[in-house]
């Protein structure tokens, strides 16, 4: 008994706590209907979490907290995107990164983060004037380079006045750029007048070919090729380059063709193939050609917006019905008794009893007939006093997800069968009865919605929709076959609306109101006998359908700078890129401000810059040689929020790639975006930036690189900008473990390693 006590006392104590969790459920679960009824989604979304935690077998509450996800997640974006309009752009990158933690599926969320945090390192660290494109696709549209490019050996400005042979014009500014010019052995001079003043190599090799009528192209990175102008020359001499270009998100036959006709129309390239099998596309063309042609899949090939819209269909019946009053007899009947009495002898009176019994009345019985000769049978009064009050209300809110401009249909109800013709096949024989066959089609009946949403840059989404209620409301025989009455209540609207905005886009009122009178004439007339002699009966029906519609945008159209810049493209004739001028490279500075400045920003006097401790503000040795800097060296962050810092390197010589690693606190700290910080795009070629996290120790390697054949880079700056989140509260060291720098010539340079203290509030 011992034993058996403890196990006796547990299933108690379990008996106990499963109704209270099954109550403590069912009580947030009405908390969350009454948030969800008020349109407060994410309350509801926590409070049916919350129920669905208790009891997740509970298909009841797991169906709720899933269909909430969206909705909740769906509001904090637009509420995040309120703040960022605002300029609360912290703010609404915490609203973004809840939204994601809610529902990772909502594309929305995810392009508003990446698009946020771009406008806070844009903000916060804008890129040097002298900085090149990112990548190498705005590198080739900004400096219109090949697969062959030519090396800026010398960008000191030329300045050159000659009227002379275009020859000797090209091999004057070769020999002053440091180049060697190669001329077409069917190359025809002729002699052109240039004015060049302050004008770099690309500036003017171009002018002197627009002056001559001819073009060049670089055979190696010091040596260009001239030739005369003219489509036989180019297509022997211009360069050809074969490309794939796999498309991520247009799929569709038609739209693959529209692509291809795009680039055969505006780019003049007529060897395009797509690849259906491979949803892809190969393109050959000169190197200004494919680098356009790759601007235009970039520009085409995007994600197609989706809409999520909700529909309430809102049906309210109200029928009042009052019937008071008596409702007086309208009729009488007057009948004549059997034993009618027909003379003064038995006899006489036997005779014609038994004749009036046998054959009816006769006419010698008349003068003797009286008032107990006759019965009179009057029919029942009725008094009345009903009163009847019914209130229906049925509402239906379904919800829709479709693609821009693709028809999206949702159909709830029933098929009914309806008879659309009859046909009787000919039979030979007598006596045999021919068959009749019946052809039917089914009709959808319920509830019928048709989508077609197109979403607008700014949010804006047009829908073009059509909705239809309907029922059977009762039969008609039609040829002797029963055929249904279906009642229909429809509507094809067209309409804009902004993301989240709710419209009532169709409203159907029915008022039906009924009076009757019945009674006595004349006295129902008067007003108080009327109860008295008659019945009045009153009927008051209304019947109204509402149609509300919300859009919500989960994936909207990115739109780069790139997407939307203007390009020269050549002339009618020739399809070509402009180089874009470089500006002369700029001698460093004796004495450079610290790196944690701003550009044009003065450090106030006896003020250490940041990083740097008193003691090193005052033995400026030791800050010798190349040093690693984190700017700002301390920082304070709140928990949930992000913060960015940049990785600086000072005292650098002919630096070509900086491979480092460092580790963070992963439980206080998480990295949000590692991006290019300027130093070695300083002169324009793009950087190719590389890193690796592991989450569970907290290590980064990144690994910055200028491309092949770029020289290196001098003086300070920051190497990459780093954005990170504050997870946990309390202080934490961002380290430098390992790192350093090469020359061009993979050689190690010995870089001194840094820390910064983060705080997290």
């Amino acid at each position: 008994m011992r034993r058996l006590m403890p196990v006796a006392v547990g299933l108690l104590v379990l008996l106990a706590i499963v109704p209270a969790i099954a109550d403590k459920a069912k009580s947030i679960y009405e908390k969350g209907q009454d948030a969800e009824a008020r349109q407060n989604y994410e309350a509801a979304y926590d409070l049916y979490k919350q129920a669905y935690d208790l009891k997740p077998k509970d298909l009841r509450y797991r169906t709720s907290f899933e269909r909430m996800r969206s909705k909740a997640a769906q509001d904090i974006v637009h509420r995040g995107q309120v703040l960022r309009d605002e300029g609360k752009l912290q703010d609404a990158v915490a609203e973004f990164q809840k939204a994601i933690q809610i529902d990772p599926s909502l594309f929305m969320a995810q392009q508003e983060l990446k698009r946020t945090l771009q406008m806070i390192n844009d903000k916060e660290n804008p890129p040097p004037q002298a900085a090149g494109p990112p990548s190498s696709l705005e590198r080739k549209i900004k400096e219109a380079g090949g697969p062959v490019e030519l090396v800026p050996i010398s960008n000191t400005p030329l300045t050159i006045k000659a009227t002379d042979d275009s020859k000797v014009i090209y091999e004057t500014v070769g020999k002053i750029a440091g180049i060697n010019v190669l001329f077409d052995p069917d190359y025809t001079s002729r002699r052109i007048r240039v004015e060049l003043n302050g004008v770099t190599l690309e500036d003017a090799l171009e002018i002197t070919a627009l002056e001559s009528k001819t073009f060049w192209r670089p055979v190696t990175g010091n040596t260009i090729f001239v030739a005369q102008d003219n489509p036989a020359k180019r297509k022997e001499l211009e360069q050809s380059v074969l490309k794939t270009f796999y498309l991520t998100n247009l799929s569709q036959p038609t739209e693959l063709q529209d692509v291809v006709n795009a680039i055969r129309a505006v780019l003049d390239v007529q060897r395009v193939q797509q690849l259906l099998s491979q949803n892809a596309l190969v393109v050959r063309g000169t190197p200004d050609q494919i680098a356009l042609a790759e601007k235009l899949v970039e520009d085409l090939d995007k994600a197609r917006p989706e809409v999520i819209v909700d529909i309430a269909v809102l049906q309210i019946s109200k029928d009042k019905s009052r019937t008071l009053g008596l409702s007086p007899p309208t009729s009488a009947t007057v009948t004549l008794q059997a034993n009618v009495s027909t003379g003064t002898t038995a006899t006489t009176t036997t005779t014609t009893s038994t004749a009036a019994s046998s054959s009816g009345l006769e006419l010698n019985t008349l003068g003797s007939l009286n008032a107990t000769d006759f019965q009179v049978s009057i029919g029942s009064a009725n008094l009345s006093a009903v009163m009847g009050d019914s209130d229906t209300k049925m509402i239906q809110n379904p919800q829709v997800r479709a693609l821009d401009n693709q028809k999206a249909t949702l159909k709830i109800g029933e098929r009914v069968p309806v008879a659309t013709g009859s046909f009787q096949p000919g039979i030979g024989g007598v006596g045999i009865n021919p068959l009749v066959n019946t052809q039917f089609q089914y009709l959808d009946v319920g509830v019928n919605i048709d989508v077609t949403p197109h979403v607008h840059g700014d949010r804006d989404v047009t829908l073009k929709i059509s909705m239809e209620i309907s029922s059977v409301v009762g039969q008609s025989s039609i040829g002797g076959i029963s055929q249904p009455i279906i009642g229909q209540k429809k509507i094809e609207h067209e309409i804009r609306l902004r993301d989240g905005e709710s419209s009532m886009i169709g409203g159907i009122l029915d008022d039906s109101e009924t009076r009757s009178l019945a009674g006595i004439p004349g006295l129902t007339q008067i007003p108080i006998l009327k109860y008295l002699f008659g019945q009045t009966t009153q009927d008051h029906e209304q019947d109204e359908t509402v149609f509300v519609i919300t859009p919500h945008v989960v994936r909207g159209t990115m739109v780069s700078e790139l997407n939307q810049r203007q390009l020269d493209i050549g002339t009618a004739n020739t399809i070509a890129l402009r180089h874009v001028s470089r500006p002369a490279a700029a001698v460093a500075p004796a004495v450079q401000p610290p790196m944690s400045q701003a550009p044009g920003v003065q450090t106030p006097a006896n003020q250490p810059p940041a990083n740097q401790t008193p003691n090193q503000a005052a033995n400026p040795t030791a800050l010798s040689g190349t040093n690693f800097l984190f700017d700002p060296g301390q920082i304070t962050a709140a928990k949930g929020s992000t913060f960015v810092v940049n990785l600086l390197i000072s005292g650098a010589q002919n630096v070509y790639s900086v491979p480092v690693q460092m580790n963070y606190d992963p439980a206080k700290l998480q990295l949000v975006n590692v991006s290019n910080g300027g130093f070695l795009s300083q002169d324009g070629q793009a950087v190719a930036l590389v890193h690796r996290e592991d989450e569970t120790t907290g290590t980064l390697q990144i690994t910055a690189t200028r491309p092949p054949g770029a020289g290196g880079v001098s003086g300070q700056g920051a190497v990459v900008t780093l954005t990170f989140q504050a997870k946990a509260g309390g202080q934490t060291p961002l380290t430098i473990t390992r790192g350093g720098a090469r020359d061009p010539g993979q050689q190690s340079i010995t870089v001194n390693g840094a820390q910064a203290s983060v705080t997290v509030q």
